[in-house]
């Protein structure tokens, strides 16, 4: 049986081990031989980043056909209108094609939530805010370029959760194993 890993990744930090420019890599925090992530993380979001030696699990999290959702909470620059949330939810033209249906709403600062290094750059006279997105695909960069779509731009992007994995209870640069899926219910995500 292979290994799962689940990492909060912190912000700036390149999402691979090999080295990248200088900059922090996963092989910072994790010392865990021949695990890969499985899917993307750019270097300025922050949160949950799987990892795994087993290349079948590994293709069954990041590939969009599995449909594994995956949540998001975002700090936006001022506060979505119900147009822009339903406007998330139904499908934002890009310049990539139309993205699938998601879950979107308005939500509270979340609890618990560290605070990020650096912080976000603060305006005093325009508002901020936080929603939840929950998405079944993963295009580059695609919950920041959802929010500008809509009006408001991404301030601070956290992955909150894939699949049924969660970063709760992890602080930046900490990880967990868990026990990965069996065969036969890995085949039923």
């Amino acid at each position: 049986m292979g290994k799962l890993i689940l990492l909060n990744k912190p912000y700036g930090v390149v999402c691979q081990f090999s080295p990248s420019g200088g900059k922090r890599t996963l092989k910072a925090f994790v010392d865990v031989p021949r695990v890969y992530p499985a899917g993307r993380l750019d270097t300025d979001s922050e949160g949950l980043v799987v990892l795994t030696d087993d290349g079948a699990l590994q293709t069954a999290i990041a590939d969009p056909r599995s449909k594994q959702p995956k949540v998001y909470r975002v700090q936006v620059e001022g506060v979505p209108t119900d147009e822009a949330l339903r406007a998330l939810a139904t499908g934002v033209e890009l310049n990539d094609g139309v993205t699938r249906p998601a879950r979107a709403e308005r939500i509270e600062e979340p609890a618990g939530l560290w605070p990020r290094d650096p912080p976000i750059r603060v305006r005093r006279h325009i508002p901020d805010s936080w929603i939840e997105l929950e998405l079944v695909e993963g295009r580059n960069r695609q919950v920041r370029r959802m929010t500008a779509a809509v009006g408001f731009p991404t301030l601070r992007l956290v992955r909150w959760r894939v699949g049924s994995w969660s970063v709760e209870g992890l602080a930046p640069g900490e990880w967990r194993e868990e026990e990965p899926p069996r065969e036969k219910q890995r085949n039923r995500r």
